[in-house]
C-alpha cells in the first residue's frame, strides 16, 4: 500500500517534495532531538490524490490519518475528543515552497461543549480553556468555513466596549461563555450550519481545506509569480497543541537568528506572555523584543538561544524559528530558512563563511542574482506603509520621488533648475532622450518591459514603470487620471520600479550602497566563474559606471544614442534630409568630432578592456519628428500662416518623413542596410572610432575597438561592410602614424543569420546575440505591440511560461544562439560569442549562455554586479568548461 502519511520521527529533511518544507523541518527537528510536540505529516503525494479522486479524501488516505492519530493519541496519553484527557491539534498547510497565499494554521482543533471542560479541569484555569475555544471557533469559521473574520471581531469589539474591557486578558470564563454561544450563533446565520462538535470531522474539514487551498487565487498568484510547479501539491501537518497562553510562565514568540533586515549576527524577534501564535502577529497587543524575555524568562531565554545555535549549525543558515512555552516548558513549532532582505542575505552568507559553517561556492548559492538589484538603486524604506495608486509593469528597478511632468523638454528644463522630475508619457520615443536624462524616473501607459523607457531607464539606472494601463495621461491639460484620483503637473509622486507601485506624495528612501561584504562576495564570485561579463554603454559616464561595477569591457555601445543629444538631432536632421551626397558628407563632417569625442572618453574610461561599437542601426525616421504632430503643425500653419518660410520648411520636412515612412520599420531600412545605401554614413562611424583609438594609444592608455555590424542576414552584407572597416582604419593608420588592433564582427539578430553562421563567421571576428530583435524575428512578435496587447494574456493562459524578452527562449530563441555558436565555430574554433540583449543581465539566460559556450554576456550597467553572481552559480551547477573568457 502506498505511503501517504508520515509521523515526524519518519521523516528527515532530504523529504521536502514528499513532507513539504515545514513537514521536513519538524521531522529533522525530532530527529536532532529537539522539544518537537509530537505530530504526523499528510504528504503532497496525498494532496495530489485529492485532486486526482475528485476533491475527495480516499479511504486509503482517510485509514492512514486514522492510523497515525491513533499512534499519536497513544504517544501523548490523550485522544481526539476525550471528555477527560483531550487531545488538541494545530492544523498547518506545508508546501515544498513557502507560500503566503496557502491556508493559515487552524489552532486548538479538538475542542467542543464538552472537551472544553475537560481542560479547563486539567488545567485549573477555566478562562484559559474558553478563551482557547472561542479563538478555535473564530480561527476554523474563518479559515475552514470561509466566513469573514469581521463578524467575529466586530461582535468580540463591541463586547469589550460594552463591558468597559481594554484588552482581551480582561474578559473573564463567563464572558468568553457568552462570546462563544453568539460565536456559534455567527456560524449558523452566516453558514448556515451549527458549529462542528465532532473533532474528528472537524480534522477532516481541515485537511480538506488545506488541499483546496493549494488551488485559492492567492496560491495560483503566487505560484505565477515566483514559478513554483502547479503539480507540487501540498502537505499538511498535524501537531499535538501547547499552549502560550496558560498563565504568566507560558508564552509564543517567533525569533530569527540574526536580523533579518541587516543580517546583524544577533537573536532577532518578539514574543507575547500569556498568549497563543496568532496574538503575535494579529496586533491586537503589542509583543515585546526578544531580549526582554532574558528578564521575564532566564532559563527559558538561555535554552532559546542555545536551540537557536544548533538549529543555526544543524541547516548552516539563517532560522526564523516559531515557539511556545507552557508552564516554563520550551517547545519548538516549526523552523525554516528566514526570509532576507537582500543586504542581510549577503552579510549572513559572508559572515558564515568567515565563521566556518559554510563555504564560499555555498555562500554564493545563498544570495539571488536579482536580489542585488535592490542595493544597487534607491529604494523604499520597507518600514514604511505603502498605499500605491495603481501599479504597471516593474521595467527598471529603483525608487524615486519626483514632481510630475508630462513633456521632456519641460522635464529637461526644470532638471536643469534642480528639481526632482518624474517624466509621464503614454510612451517615449528616441525625441525624449534628452527628458528622460533630466529626470528622475520614468512612466508610460503604453509598451512593456523592453520598450524604449524601459531599455533606456535601465541602461541609465533610472526608476521606471510601463503599461500603466490605469493612468489614464492628459498630455494637453498636463495631468493624468487614476479612476476618481487627478495628479496634475507639479504634484509630487512616489514610484517603485521595482514592484511597479506608483504613490502619492513624497515617500522615506533608503540611499544605495555597496558594503564591504557585498564587494567581498563578488570578488568570491569573479574567482569561480569562467563567463566574462560586460556592460552596454553608450557614452563615458555609463563607461564609468560599468568599470565600477566590476564590468570586463563594453560588450555593446550604441552610437545612435549619441545622436539623440538636443544640440546634435538638429545636424543628424540635416544628414537625413540632405538631397546631395554633399550636402550628406558636410553634416556628417560636424557630426564625427562629436562621436570621436564621446569614443575617447569611454576608451579612456574602459583602460585598455575591450569596447565593441555597434554602428548605426535604427531607421533615419526615428530622428525625424512624429509624422501624426507633423500633419497637425503644417495644417495649423497653412491655416494661419500661409507662404511663410517656416510653413516651407515645415512641408519640407513632412515630405521627407512620409518618403521615409515604413510598413514595418523594424524589418525595413536600418542596420547594416544603411551602411550598404549609404556608406558614408558608417565611414563616418568608423573613422570616428578609429580617430579616437589613436589619439587615446598616444596618451599612454591601451585600446580594444570591436566594431560590431548590426543586422547582418548574408555574408556579402557583412563582406561589403567589414572591407570599409578595413580601409578606413588603413586610413587612419597612416594618418595618425599609430598601429592598433581591433575586430570587425556582427550583431546575430535574424534567424537567417544563425542558420548560415558557417558562412558568416568566415568574415566575423567575433559574434554577438542580439536577443531583442532575434526574440522579435523568431517569434514574429513586434516587442511593443506584442507587450502591449496580448502577451499578457499569453503568459496568464500558459501558452507561454514567460515574457520571452524578458527571459530567454531557449526553445527557440536559444536553438538558433547554439547553431550560431556552433557554425561560427565549425569555420573558425576562436570565435568570440556573446549576447549584448536585455537578457544578457537575466540570470536564467546566463546560466544558459555558459551552457552554451559563450564567452560573455553583456548587460546594462547597473545589472553588472547581478552577471557576475549569476554567472559564478552557472559554473558552480554545471562545473568548470574550457572556455576562452574575456573579463578582468
Amino acid at each position: 500500500m502506498k505511503k501517504f502519511i508520515y509521523l515526524f520521527n519518519e521523516g528527515n529533511s532530504d523529504m521536502r517534495e514528499v513532507l513539504g518544507g515545514k513537514g521536513a523541518n519538524l521531522a529533522e527537528m525530532t530527529n536532532i532531538g529537539l522539544p518537537v510536540p509530537y505530530g504526523f505529516t499528510i504528504s503532497t503525494e496525498a494532496c495530489n490524490h485529492y485532486y486526482e479522486s475528485g476533491k475527495n479524501i480516499s479511504g486509503i488516505v482517510e485509514q492512514q490519518i486514522l492510523a497515525a492519530l491513533n499512534t499519536l493519541e497513544e504517544k501523548t496519553g490523550k485522544r481526539l475528543g476525550d471528555i477527560e484527557h483531550p487531545l488538541l491539534v494545530s492544523v498547518r498547510s506545508g508546501s515544498v515552497f513557502s507560500m503566503p497565499g496557502m491556508m493559515d494554521t487552524v489552532l486548538n482543533l479538538g475542542m467542543n461543549d464538552k472537551t472544553v471542560q475537560a481542560v479547563a479541569k486539567l488545567t485549573n484555569n477555566e478562562r484559559f480553556a474558553y478563551d482557547s475555544y472561542r479563538r478555535f471557533i473564530q480561527m476554523f469559521s474563518n479559515v475552514v468555513l470561509g466566513l469573514d473574520i469581521f463578524y467575529f471581531e466586530q461582535l468580540l469589539d463591541e463586547f469589550r466596549e460594552k463591558k468597559g474591557y481594554k484588552a482581551d486578558p480582561e474578559l473573564t470564563a463567563d464572558d468568553w461563555k457568552e462570546v462563544i454561544e453568539r460565536y456559534k450563533l455567527i456560524v449558523k446565520r452566516q453558514a448556515r450550519m451549527e458549529f462542528p462538535q465532532n473533532p474528528q470531522e472537524q480534522l477532516f474539514l481541515a485537511i480538506r481545506a488545506v488541499f483546496d487551498s493549494w488551488n485559492n487565487n492567492r496560491a495560483i498568484v503566487y505560484r505565477r509569480i515566483h514559478k513554483i510547479p502547479d503539480h507540487l501539491g501540498t502537505a499538511v501537518n498535524v501537531q499535538s497543541m501547547v499552549f502560550g497562553n496558560m498563565g504568566d510562565d507560558s508564552g509564543t514568540g517567533v525569533a530569527f537568528t540574526r536580523n533579518p533586515s541587516t543580517g546583524e549576527h544577533q537573536l532577532y524577534g518578539e514574543y507575547l506572555i500569556n498568549a497563543q501564535g496568532e496574538d503575535v502577529v494579529a496586533g491586537i497587543r503589542t509583543p515585546e523584543p526578544i531580549h526582554v524575555l532574558e528578564k521575564d524568562m532566564p532559563n527559558v531565554y538561555k535554552k532559546l538561544v542555545a536551540t537557536c545555535q544548533l538549529l543555526e549549525q544543524h541547516y548552516k543558515d539563517m532560522q526564523d524559528i516559531e515557539f511556545t512555552v507552557e508552564r516554563g516548558e520550551l517547545f519548538i513549532l516549526q523552523t525554516r530558512n528566514g526570509k532576507r532582505t537582500a543586504q542581510a542575505a549577503i552579510r549572513i552568507a559572508v559572515d558564515l563563511v568567515k565563521e566556518g559553517i559554510i563555504d564560499k561556492e555555498t555562500a554564493l548559492l545563498r544570495v539571488d542574482p536579482e536580489q542585488l538589484d535592490q542595493l544597487l538603486h534607491w529604494r523604499i524604506d520597507h518600514m514604511f506603509k505603502r498605499e500605491p495608486l495603481t501599479k504597471g509593469l516593474p521595467a527598471s528597478p529603483g525608487a524615486a520621488t519626483g514632481v510630475v511632468v508630462f513633456d521632456a523638454d519641460e522635464a529637461e528644463k526644470l532638471g536643469k533648475e534642480g528639481s526632482k522630475v518624474i517624466l509621464v508619457r503614454p510612451e517615449t520615443t528616441p525625441d525624449d532622450i534628452h527628458g528622460i536624462v533630466a529626470s528622475q524616473a520614468i512612466v508610460t501607459s503604453r509598451g512593456g518591459m523592453t520598450s524604449h523607457a524601459a531599455v533606456v531607464a535601465r541602461g541609465m539606472g533610472k526608476a521606471c514603470i510601463c503599461g500603466c494601463e490605469k493612468l489614464n495621461i492628459d498630455v494637453k491639460n498636463k495631468r493624468f487620471t487614476v479612476g476618481d484620483t487627478v495628479v496634475n503637473y507639479g504634484e509630487t509622486i512616489t514610484i517603485d520600479g521595482s514592484t511597479g507601485e506608483i504613490m502619492l506624495g513624497e515617500i522615506p528612501m533608503i540611499e544605495p550602497k555597496l558594503s564591504e561584504e557585498f564587494k567581498e562576495l563578488l570578488s568570491w564570485a569573479d574567482e569561480v566563474r569562467d563567463l566574462g561579463v560586460r556592460a552596454n554603454a553608450d557614452n563615458p559616464t555609463d563607461a564609468q559606471k560599468a568599470f565600477e561595477f566590476g564590468a570586463g569591457g563594453i560588450g555593446l555601445c550604441r552610437t545612435e544614442h549619441m545622436f539623440m543629444d538636443p544640440q546634435r538631432v538638429p545636424i543628424v536632421q540635416k544628414m537625413i534630409l540632405a538631397e546631395t551626397f554633399e550636402e550628406r558628407k558636410t553634416a556628417l563632417k560636424e557630426l564625427l568630432p562629436m562621436q570621436q569625442g564621446d569614443f575617447e572618453g569611454i576608451f579612456e574610461e574602459m583602460q585598455g578592456l575591450p569596447v565593441t561599437i555597434r554602428l548605426l542601426d535604427p531607421p533615419m525616421h526615428e530622428f525625424l519628428p512624429d509624422k501624426e504632430e507633423l500633419l497637425v503643425e503644417v495644417t495649423r500653419l497653412q491655416l494661419t500662416e500661409k507662404g511663410s518660410p517656416e510653413l516651407e520648411e515645415k512641408e519640407l520636412l513632412l515630405k521627407k518623413v512620409q518618403q521615409l515612412a515604413e510598413v514595418n520599420p523594424m524589418l525595413g531600412h536600418r542596420g547594416c542596410r544603411l551602411g550598404v545605401v549609404f556608406p558614408e554614413i558608417y565611414e563616418m562611424q568608423v573613422r570616428a572610432i578609429f580617430y579616437a583609438a589613436a589619439n587615446v594609444l598616444k596618451r599612454g592608455t591601451a585600446v580594444k575597438p570591436e566594431i560590431m555590424i548590426p543586422l547582418v542576414g548574408h555574408i556579402n552584407e557583412l563582406q561589403r561592410m567589414r572591407r570599409l572597416v578595413v580601409e578606413t582604419a588603413q586610413q587612419v593608420m597612416r594618418e595618425a602614424e599609430v598601429e592598433f588592433d581591433y575586430l570587425v564582427g556582427t550583431m546575430i539578430e535574424v534567424p537567417r543569420a544563425a542558420l548560415t553562421a558557417d558562412q558568416i563567421a568566415e568574415q566575423a571576428d567575433f559574434f554577438s546575440f542580439g536577443t531583442n530583435d532575434l526574440t522579435q524575428t523568431t517569434f514574429g512578435f513586434s516587442r511593443d505591440d506584442a507587450e502591449g496587447k496580448f502577451l499578457q494574456t499569453y503568459i496568464e493562459q500558459k501558452l507561454l511560461p514567460d515574457n520571452p524578452f524578458a527571459v530567454l527562449d531557449r526553445d527557440g530563441v536559444g536553438k538558433l544562439i547554439e547553431t550560431g555558436v556552433k557554425l561560427g565555430r565549425s569555420t573558425k574554433s576562436n570565435l568570440k560569442t556573446g549576447i549584448c540583449g536585455e537578457h544578457g543581465g537575466e540570470k536564467s539566460a546566463i546560466e544558459f549562455c555558459y551552457m552554451t559556450g559563450l564567452d560573455y554576456v553583456s548587460c546594462s550597467p547597473y545589472r553588472v554586479p547581478l552577471a557576475r553572481l549569476a554567472a559564478a552559480l552557472a559554473t558552480i551547477r554545471h562545473g568548470k568548461k574550457k572556455v576562452e573568457i574575456s573579463s578582468r
